[in-house]
């Protein structure tokens, strides 16, 4: 690719779950040049890891598509160091997760625009109608659900007889059901949709990075490791970056726009010398322009697994060894079918934690086997388990430079479990979950728990398995927020304060975390961006009702 290639109308750092998007998009204008930068590569078909939906432990762990972060010992968990996988692959993070399609609870949304004016128009009914835009649902139709969008998503069959006994527990515990979590009602349990397509994950560089590319007002450079932003006076103009030990810039002529996600674009923006000044004098970067919030307000999920040992064999465990394993992927090769052909959350649900929450706080993924994120299984024997954990905890967190090295990786810090109603929230997790597990339905399969382990009930006690067994749902967001305070990064339409043409569109933006898996709303917020990029009017926005327990004052369920 020759130097003139790194010119375009716009420069796309990331080629992500929003920079797959916008890239689609904007290269839909063929007067439009549209330049994309991905620190990773392609990927290619024979990459089992990350098209086999069951087979999503391995592409977030090791560094061949991820960045494989660690977090700074975290101050309140004893000191641990979380591990923090990032996308480093066409599709960015959509093609490493868990492939879990929620959108988050519509009040959610109508928080964003209830906390800042200048985002008003991020309240539910200017967001579904993005979310209906930006996918196609397999299953039945519903005005809840896209019909011709790029993305598609499946509902969770939930042919296991541990789904099916787990789902039959929670009425039996009182909890509704729903049979769409994104619909009318996200309260209870039910099928849990996913980004699968006729047995494959499909990511934004399935869905909208791959049928764009052969545009040719598109181009999109692998292995391109943005350094820093370079300017004209007040005015972003283009991108510093390396590729294959040599360094470059890519020039935009009209925006450069950010697309690295919460870890990667606050570190390129202080790289830039746009942050806290305090900081960037620490690490002897001059400062550009002064915003302090850049960094600052990371959030994430935490959850724990209630683990049981089933007294039947019946969970994928009997998968768990190189026969079993040889078998999955020999069959989905083959067929696209079988077990690899799921990404094995089914079913799920949200509930609330206690009488008073105005809507659900707790997520529950349900998995028919005692197993860990990282592929460990606590006993050799069958097992379900569910995770499950907060919504909306009050903790932040920040992400600093290393030092002024471009290529150094930045400092992370969640500050999980910081406040008081986390510890609470978190113990009523687990009791809750106990009180389902103990129903009838799932009787004839649940044996002793195997974690955290029936001998622990005090408070005191959960709280010091807490310590050491709370794990990051990967779902980090916030650290370059979008409003009009002091602390905001970008204003509504995702523009950087203080900085002409430059844009941030991603979950770095998100003020505050919204109640499920991010990726669905990531592609939306990168969808309605893309028309506001682009200067196209605006979808008009789409009223539906939506679900509230009648007595939630006074009831937990």
């Amino acid at each position: 690719m020759t130097r003139d290639a790194f010119r375009a109308d716009y420069v796309i750092v990331g080629a992500g779950s929003a920079g797959c998007v916008l890239a689609r998009r904007l290269s839909e204008d063929p007067s439009v040049r549209v330049l994309v930068l991905e620190a990773g590569g392609p990927d290619p078909w024979w990459a089992w890891q990350i098209h086999m939906p069951a087979a999503l432990a391995y592409p977030m762990n090791g560094t061949r598509f991820s960045w494989d972060y660690t977090t700074e010992p975290e101050p309140y968990v004893d000191g641990r160091r979380f591990h923090c996988p990032r996308g480093r692959v066409y599709g960015g993070s959509s093609a490493i997760n868990g492939q879990v399609y929620i959108r988050g609870h519509a009040l959610d949304f109508d928080r964003w625009a209830a906390e800042d004016p200048g985002s008003s128009d991020w309240d539910y009914a200017h967001c579904l109608p993005y979310f209906l835009k930006s996918t196609t649902h397999q299953g039945a139709a519903s005005p809840y659900r896209g019909e011709s969008g790029p993305l598609s998503v499946e509902p969770g069959v939930g042919r296991s007889p541990l789904v099916r006994a787990f789902l039959a527990a929670t009425k039996e515990a009182g909890y509704p059901a729903t049979d769409d979590m994104n619909g009318l009602q996200q309260e209870g349990f039910g099928p849990m949709d996913r980004t699968t397509r006729a047995g494959v994950r499909h990511s934004t560089a399935r869905a909208y990075l791959r049928p764009a590319m052969t545009r040719p007002n598109l181009r999109i450079v692998s292995r391109a490791q943005a350094l820093s932003l370079t300017f004209s006076v007040e005015r972003a103009t283009g991108v510093r970056f390396m590729r294959r030990g040599q360094r470059f810039t890519a020039t935009a002529e009209r925006e450069v726009i950010l697309c690295g996600g919460p870890i990667n674009n606050p570190q390129l923006l202080m790289q830039s010398g746009i942050g806290p000044p305090d900081h960037l004098d620490e690490v002897g970067i001059p400062v550009r322009v002064a915003l302090p919030g850049v960094g600052q307000n990371l959030q994430d999920h935490l959850e724990i697994y209630i683990q049981q040992r089933s007294r039947q064999p019946v969970s994928l465990y009997r998968y768990y060894n190189p026969l079993g394993k040889l078998w999955v992927g020999a069959q989905w090769l083959l067929t696209r079918r079988g077990i690899g052909a799921s990404n094995q959350f089914e079913a799920g649900g949200f509930i609330r934690s206690r009488a008073g929450v105005e809507h659900p706080d707790l997520q529950y993924h349900f998995f028919p086997m005692a197993v860990r994120y990282d592929g460990q299984s606590p006993a050799n024997a069958h097992g379900f388990q569910a995770h499950v954990g907060p919504m909306r905890s009050a903790s932040r967190g920040w992400v600093k430079l290393r030092s002024s090295d471009p290529l150094a990786p930045p400092r992370i810090c969640f500050n999980y479990l910081a406040t008081d109603e986390d510890w609470a929230t978190f113990r009523a997790a687990v009791r809750l979950t106990r009180e389902v597990f103990a129903q009838p339905a799932l009787a004839p399969f649940a044996a002793e728990e195997l974690a955290p382990g029936a001998r622990l009930e005090t408070d005191a006690e959960l709280n010091d398995y807490l310590k050491g067994a709370v794990e990051s749902a990967y779902h980090p967001s916030g650290s370059c927020k979008m409003g009009s305070d002091v602390s905001a990064v970008v204003d509504g339409l995702g523009r950087v304060h203080g900085v002409e043409a430059l844009r941030i569109v991603d979950s770095s933006i998100m003020p505050s975390i919204v109640s499920g898996n991010l990726n669905a709303a990531t592609v939306m917020l990168a969808e309605k961006l893309a028309d506001t990029i682009a200067g196209r009017d605006p979808l008009p926005p789409r009223s539906l009702p939506v679900y509230q327990a009648p007595d939630w004052e006074r009831t937990q369920r």
